[in-house]
């Protein structure tokens, strides 16, 4: 990959993060909402993926995407 794509890639990154912490800020401030309901919509989304992948793992030892050993 070019040196350029990933310069771009990164301030790509780095600035949809910034706008989303931004929106957050004025939707939180807009809503008067404390700083703990913002926490728990990202805490909840981790912890939906982390159960995600565990049912994933646990359903079908046959079918294990995520080991190496039996492929």
């Amino acid at each position: 990959m070019p040196m350029e794509r990933l310069v771009l890639i990164l301030i790509c990154v780095v600035a949809a993060a910034g706008v989303t912490v931004w929106l957050g800020g004025m939707l939180a401030a807009a809503l008067n909402v404390g700083a703990l309901i913002m926490m728990i919509l990202p805490l909840a989304l981790i912890l939906s993926l982390f159960a995600w992948v565990v049912r994933d793992r646990l359903e079908s030892p046959k079918d294990d995407h995520y080991d190496l050993a039996n492929r």
